[in-house]
């Protein structure tokens, strides 16, 4: 089946959605700062994302210790595995995720948060495309328009713009691709997290349902990223340095595990009252702004200079073309 993108009227419902979704892209953005820093504690952008992981995994094993309705949602994965509903690599999102807050602990320091959030936002603009065209997320096959094509294009030259204001003091163009690509599984993750949450839901208990696509999420991902640790260690060595134990100070470096499950669960909130596209609207305004305030307030390695505003403030534009295109189109049709 084809179908349009849909763009809700304005609501007080969809007034609050919108806002929450800002809000899960500042978690987002704040992510990334607390696991850069982390990274940088620990010596290993690798051994941070485990930590990170890892303790968002820990909150979710208690949350279904104490959820039965969840522990159910769980059950009915495994019996979608078992009778086939669900195909197995289904269920691997969360190795797109894992591999989100790798490139967070690798790049995020010497980026800065305003120049890895802009490039995990071209690339999944342009994977949300092939991901749409071939029908991957639950909500059926959309066709590539001229807004929807124009839109990404848009964030990639914005990425451009962004890096060009360091290009020769920090490797940012190399740099910046491992961001990208982040961002462009994000949209894969996305669908396929659509599909396991399906399976997992029962009628009346939708939250359960987003429970159990989040836990299986965390569970690959650790591993994957448990994995990856272990090479590196083979490849490099072990860490040169320590977990931060200076408390209660270091307690905030702790908490990219909380801020990823807060952002998925938002996510999933919000979505049936205000449809997918404001959702990311949402989120990538939220994740843009936070970064640039992370980044200017508690400045890192790369504070923003001018380049660096002039291809965020691109990237909002580029992300408000597919809305505006479909509001045209719907006054049309009427």
């Amino acid at each position: 089946m084809v179908t349009d993108a849909a763009v809700p009227a304005p609501s007080t419902a969809a007034i609050v959605g919108v806002g929450a979704a800002v809000v899960g892209g500042l978690c987002a953005a704040l992510q990334t700062r607390v696991n850069g820093s982390l990274a940088e504690h620990v010596g290993s952008g690798f051994g941070a994302a485990v930590v990170s992981f890892g303790s968002g995994l820990l909150w979710l094993l208690l949350a279904l210790a104490c959820w039965p309705a969840a522990r159910g949602a769980v059950g009915r994965v495994l019996s979608g595995l078992r009778t086939r509903r669900l195909r197995w690599w289904e269920v691997l999102g969360g190795t797109a995720g894992g591999f989100y807050v790798a490139a967070q602990g690798l790049t995020a320091a010497t980026l800065g948060v305003a120049l890895f959030m802009v490039a995990v936002v071209a690339g999944q603009s342009t994977s949300s495309l092939l991901v749409d065209r071939f029908g991957l997320a639950p909500g059926g096959v959309r066709l590539i328009t001229l807004g929807r094509a124009l839109g990404p294009l848009l964030t990639v030259v914005a990425v451009g713009i962004a890096v060009s204001g360091s290009v020769g003091t920090v490797p940012s163009v190399g740099l910046a691709v491992i961001p990208f690509l982040a961002g462009a599984f994000q949209s894969w993750q996305q669908a396929m997290n659509g599909r396991v949450r399906g399976v997992a839901a029962a009628p009346g208990d939708r939250f359960a349902g987003v429970a159990a696509a989040t836990f299986g999420n965390f569970v690959v991902g650790t591993a994957a990223l448990a994995v990856a640790f272990g090479v590196s260690v083979l490849a490099v060595g072990p860490p040169t340095g320590t977990l931060p134990t200076q408390w209660p100070l270091d307690l905030v470096l702790y908490s990219g595990g909380l801020l990823g499950i807060v952002f998925i669960a938002i996510q999933a909130a919000v979505v049936h009252r205000i449809g997918v596209l404001l959702l990311a609207l949402g989120m990538i305004a939220g994740q843009i702004v936070g970064a640039l305030l992370l980044d200017v307030v508690v400045p890192g390695v790369a504070a923003p200079g001018p380049a660096m505003f002039a291809g965020a403030a691109l990237t909002l534009v580029a992300v408000t073309v597919p809305v505006v295109e479909a509001r045209l189109l719907r006054r049309r049709r009427r």
